[in-house]
């Protein structure tokens, strides 16, 4: 392995586990496709363009890896396919920090459209920029701040909803 490789390896991996974990909430699952993700980079690092921002191009990579691990799921068990997430808020982290509340959030996460879930999720779990989430999208910076705030929004809304 390359040193250069090695080195992005270790600025990278809890980036894209953090991301993995956020949108499955599985630790094992994220675990498996982090590493999946790291071997895809490193077989087709000579096609990274640097038109983004490598975290980016990997977190491309490990989306992608995602969806396609939920097709096989979906072509075994039945289940919908789970739509993309949205990421990242303040008063969200100490939601998170308990346990319960966190299965809540991820349960309402779940139950919201596209492309809402993934922008929370890559903001909140994968701690990325708004400029890197527009980035993903091929949109700017101020839609990923618009997109997420929104998902919080509806987020927020539900828990309040099931709370009373």
């Amino acid at each position: 392995m390359p040193a250069d490789f090695d080195a992005m390896f270790r600025e990278y991996y809890d980036d894209v586990f953090r991301f993995l974990r956020g949108l499955s909430a599985s630790e094992h699952l994220a675990e498996e496709l982090t590493q999946e993700t790291f071997y895809r980079a490193f077989r087709s690092i000579d096609s990274y363009r640097g038109e983004s921002e490598l975290r980016v191009w990997l977190c491309s990579i490990a989306r992608n890896l995602y969806y396609s691990h939920c097709r096989k799921q979906k072509h075994l068990t039945g289940e919908d396919v789970p739509e993309d997430y949205i990421a990242d808020s303040a008063d969200l982290t100490e939601l998170i920090a308990d346990r319960e509340l966190a299965l809540r959030l991820h349960r309402v996460l779940h139950t919201i459209r596209e492309p809402y879930k993934e922008v929370f999720s890559l903001r909140v779990f994968g701690e990325l920029s708004f400029r890197e989430i527009g980035d993903l999208f091929d949109k700017n910076e101020h839609w990923a701040c618009v997109t997420f705030h929104r998902a919080k929004t509806m987020i927020q809304n539900e828990i309040k909803e099931e709370s009373e």
